[in-house]
């Protein structure tokens, strides 16, 4: 069993950066790969990038050289740098586990899920 609690989200005007945690429990944390979704009002969850545990990294289009995704596997904490924030990037962010040995991109393919934190881009 793996619980996740993301955190890091709030307001922030477009152009600017936020960075979010997101804390495992666990042992074998290392042995996950962790995705970042993001679900906006009205819309479906989306894949926004993942980090395997080789800690190779794939990131959706809309986010790619914006988003950076990184893990510390002594910490049990994977994390989301977002920069050039645009309003269309709210929504909340949620992350994920995955024991798959690639990062997966469809909802399906993870085990575990954080609750999400809010990220509001204003204009």
């Amino acid at each position: 069993q793996v619980q996740l609690v993301e955190s890091g989200g709030g307001l922030v005007q477009a152009e600017g950066s936020l960075r979010l945690s997101c804390a495992a429990s666990g042992r074998t944390f290392s042995r996950y790969a962790m995705g970042w979704f993001r679900q906006a009002p009205g819309k479906g969850r989306e894949f926004g990038g993942g980090i395997s545990w080789t800690s190779s990294t794939t990131y959706a289009d809309t986010v790619r050289g914006r988003f950076t995704i990184s893990r510390d596997n002594a910490k049990n904490t994977v994390y989301l740098q977002m920069n050039s924030l645009k309003p269309e990037d709210t929504a909340v962010y949620y992350c994920a586990a995955s024991l798959q040995f690639v990062v997966a991109i469809t909802t399906t393919e993870y085990d575990y899920w954080g609750r999400g934190t809010q990220v509001t881009v204003s204009s």
